[in-house]
């Protein structure tokens, strides 16, 4: 087992195109750590690097203490399972999951023991004799993991690999992938785009947009502190509610004015906010901070905003609402299921202050409401 450390990692492709722009990053012995964006943010150049499948421009890779900039990839004792799994047609899942240990001379009676250690943790004993075409997607998941597991390497890359399973099959795979990561404590470095994965396997997410870093933490501290309008736009699904207004003081309050409504922050962000009065900001709130009033006690005076509800997508327990004030015709909150609710209403809802955030008018700004009050 070891850790990785990745040290101002840049990559930097023909045409001066910078992939990967000065990435640093220390990844625990045994940690889960999920690198997630968007198409194109680097995540995957960024893993390919550290397997040595590409070449580096500037920094250091440190695998449990070694620098591993010039090493080949079959010396950096790391295991990689790719997106489309990339198993021998040929051979039988007895033989892909022994190739790698043949190709390094294990002895026989070695390779026939890690090969059935394996298949007895992933649950492949009965199909070790079948062919790679003659079994589901989800069982060649497990084949590719298979094979990097024998290997016992100091970490484990994924690359995407769930993306080629059916949803249902998905969320399965992904139980199974946390559970097994927990079982054999290896350092695992993960990669995806989808946001949701990202938040149930990680023990860190990494954040990544246009080759950088943008933060990096624990889920929770992700979905509850993101350090940007693109980090709380990109994790949370319905995606949070961005409101363009003005930060105005009234009756010895901070208030944001939407325009149709003016909600009062909570004294732990006016605190901070003081320096934003009269200028323009943009106010996030998340679908699930947001209540119909019948579903909430007395409302607090501030936390109201007037809606028309024009979709209702029922979800069993929950329903997500679409709704529209003059000033903002796309807000969506996720609610409790109802009944009496008709697109064209106008209803009201009553928003939690104290999970709102308030960032800089811009499509990166900060999360204004982080800063220390001085």
């Amino acid at each position: 087992m070891a850790e990785v450390t990745l040290e101002g990692l840049t990559k930097v492709f023909p045409g001066d195109v910078r992939a990967v722009a000065d990435i640093n990053l220390e990844v625990r012995d045994q940690e889960f750590i999920v690198l997630v964006g968007p198409s194109g943010c680097g995540k995957s150049t960024t893993l390919r690097m550290i397997a040595g499948l590409e070449e580096i421009t500037e920094g250091r890779i440190r695998i449990g203490g070694r620098v591993v900039n010039d090493v080949p990839p079959k010396d950096r004792d790391i295991a990689m399972v790719f997106q489309n799994y990339a198993l021998y047609p040929h051979m039988t899942v007895y033989k892909n999951m022994a190739f790698a240990l043949k190709l390094r001379k294990t002895p026989k009676k070695e390779i026939n023991e890690r090969v059935m250690e394996a298949a007895r943790t992933l649950g492949l004993e009965d199909l070790l004799d079948r062919k790679p075409k003659a079994i589901s997607g989800g069982q060649r998941q497990r084949v590719a993991v298979g094979r990097a597991i024998v290997r016992h390497p100091k970490a484990f890359l994924f690359d995407e690999p769930l993306s080629n399973l059916d949803a249902k099959l998905r969320v399965e795979t992904r139980a199974e992938l946390k559970y097994l990561q927990q079982q054999l404590e290896t350092t695992t470095i993960y990669v995806t785009h989808d946001q949701e994965e990202a938040m149930t396997l990680g023990d860190r997410v990494v954040v990544m947009k246009d080759g950088a870093l943008q933060q990096c933490a624990s889920p929770l501290e992700v979905y509850e502190r993101p350090v940007s309008r693109f980090v709380a736009g990109f994790v949370g699904m319905p995606p949070m509610n961005f409101l363009k207004g003005r930060l105005v003081a009234e009756n010895g309050a901070l208030c944001f004015d939407e325009g149709s409504a003016r909600l009062r922050l909570r004294p732990q962000h006016a605190a901070v906010l003081s320096e934003w009065v009269d200028k323009e900001v943009t106010l996030g709130v998340r679908p699930e901070a947001m209540y119909t009033r019948r579903h909430t006690q007395q409302p607090s005076e501030g936390t109201i905003l007037p809606v028309e509800l024009k979709v209702i997508e029922p979800l069993g327990a929950e329903m997500d609402v679409y709704v529209a004030t003059p000033q903002h015709p796309h807000i969506v909150a996720r609610i409790d299921a109802e009944r009496g609710l008709t697109p064209g209403d106008t209803i009201s809802l009553q928003i939690d202050m104290e999970k709102v955030h308030v960032f800089e008018n811009t499509e990166d700004g900060r999360n204004l409401s982080l800063q220390r009050a001085q």
